[in-house]
């Protein structure tokens, strides 16, 4: 408590607010749950530096000056004080004024939100709505709780085999991230591929309005975001908003995933390992170099193979296929494509050190069904130990204990050698889950997540398997 009260005097504590502002994407919520959570506020900047935008550098600068006006009017009350009562209130600006900061700068963002960014919003997205009106191109639009950027890529690299495709880099899937992209289009591609946002109901119906997509979608609907939408059902309305701006038109369901499944419609394409509309798949199999399987209809037989990990990668990467053929490929277009996909950055993503030890980095999944996916084939990696390293799931709300024991429960049940959970208010769940599901294994404590992988060199040997699951924020930490 103390420490907490002197951090506020600290000479980064500008900087941290700015940083929780802008790591919350400044919506006042999220900043002021976190706020008040803080322990010292000298330390908050751990996993991640404060990105030093203009709007940043801005903040950062209402800071300071509201700090030296009122720490020079303290000290003006303090040398000219001539009674206790004098001294007490030059002392009561001193205490206070830490305080007032955090708020007086959420007014300067709601002011400057209101003033400056939503007509500056409304500009680009109507220029934005008049470049995508006269362009030619396909508009490929994805939603779901989970996948969409792994969806995102896989077409990307399959359409690209014969197509000229582009796509928001990262995860640019906003309103502003998918204007800034759209201002830097040619007018020469075929294809145009977004990925939509969704955080609050809506979202996915104001960027259906501006993108007005030709095809979708729809990768999954889980807990992830449950937080902010309260209910499932809101989650799935608000994913659904692609599916009722397409109409007719093609749209593409996860058929693996129950709530998807369940809130498709008459006309909707669903897709899984098994198959997508009338291709069946055939001989699926997967290991640590990559995924393989045929899709096959009537006479025509693809043999499929990528680099991606897990047969979860199976179902959309047939999706993708079918969308290829569709769009005028190739059968010998789509195997290429397949075959040039990868696994992307801190998604799966394989590398193996001089001392023989695989990492498998997965620090990007932070969904329920990702997690069961990748739990599925570490299990599938037999004659190797196994790793499995995570602080838990965010934004879980209401389900987060029932999410976590069922992690446990499934690594329990898929015989993961080795355990290791971060100190946290949810991994305790995941705890109980093993101690439920009767896991056999090791399982190891470690108070943070750097502390865990600095020790991991020294646990692991030649041939282990280490699955780096999820990354926590700052603000969760």
């Amino acid at each position: 408590m103390i420490r907490r009260w002197f951090s506020r005097y600290s000479v980064r504590y500008p900087r941290s607010l700015v940083y929780m502002l802008q790591a919350s994407e400044y919506h006042p919520g999220d900043f002021l749950r976190w706020y008040h959570k803080v322990k010292n506020f000298a330390t908050v900047e751990q996993r991640k530096q404060l990105v030093r935008t203009k709007k940043a550098q801005y903040l950062l600068a209402v800071s300071w000056v509201i700090l030296l006006i009122g720490g020079i009017s303290a000290v003006s009350l303090l040398m000219s004080a001539a009674d206790i009562p004098a001294y007490i209130n030059a002392l009561l600006v001193i205490v206070v004024l830490p305080y007032i900061v955090p708020y007086v700068l959420l007014g300067v963002v709601f002011g400057t939100h209101i003033l400056i960014e939503r007509p500056v919003e409304y500009l680009l997205m109507r220029r934005a709505r008049n470049i995508l009106a006269a362009h030619p191109a396909k508009k490929i639009a994805i939603a779901g709780s989970f996948g969409k950027t792994t969806t995102r890529e896989i077409l990307k690299t399959v359409l690209s085999e014969s197509k000229r495709v582009a796509a928001p880099p990262h995860n640019h899937n906003t309103p502003l991230g998918i204007c800034e992209f759209i201002a830097t289009l040619r007018g020469d591609e075929e294809v145009l591929i977004f990925e939509l946002g969704e955080y609050y109901p809506g979202d996915v119906r104001t960027l259906c309005d501006l993108i007005k997509p030709d095809m979708g979608f729809i990768t999954g609907i889980n807990e992830a975001h449950l937080e902010k939408f309260k209910t499932l059902d809101r989650t799935a309305a608000t994913i659904f908003e692609l599916a009722d701006h397409l109409g007719d038109k093609r749209l593409y369901v996860n058929g693996e995933n129950d709530l998807a499944k369940t809130h498709a419609r008459t006309g909707h394409i669903l897709y899984d390992r098994s198959g997508v509309d009338e291709w069946r798949v055939t001989q699926p199999h997967t290991n640590i170099d990559g995924t393989s399987f045929e899709l096959v209809h009537d006479r025509t037989q693809l043999m499929l193979h990528s680099s991606l990990l897990g047969l979860h990668h199976v179902g959309p990467l047939a999706a993708a296929a079918d969308c290829a053929i569709h769009l005028g490929l190739s059968p010998t277009d789509v195997m290429r494509g397949v075959a040039a996909t990868k696994p992307f950055e801190h998604r799966l993503h394989p590398a193996t050190d001089s001392a023989g030890v695989t990492t498998l980095d997965d620090s990007y999944n932070g969904n329920p069904d990702g997690v069961m996916a990748v739990i599925a084939f570490l299990s599938s990696l037999a004659g190797r130990r196994r790793w499995y390293v995570t602080p838990g799931l965010v934004e879980m709300g209401e389900r987060t204990r029932d999410v976590h024991i069922e992690i446990g429960k499934q690594l329990a049940t898929a015989q993961i050698e080795k355990v290791i959970l971060i100190k946290n208010s949810v991994t305790p769940s995941i705890a109980d889950g093993l101690k439920e599901g009767g896991y056999t294994g090791d399982l190891l404590w470690y108070d943070d997540a750097l502390e865990a992988f600095r020790a991991l060199p020294l646990l692991t040997v030649s041939g282990d398997v280490v699955l780096l699951q999820n990354d926590w924020p700052d603000q969760y930490q």
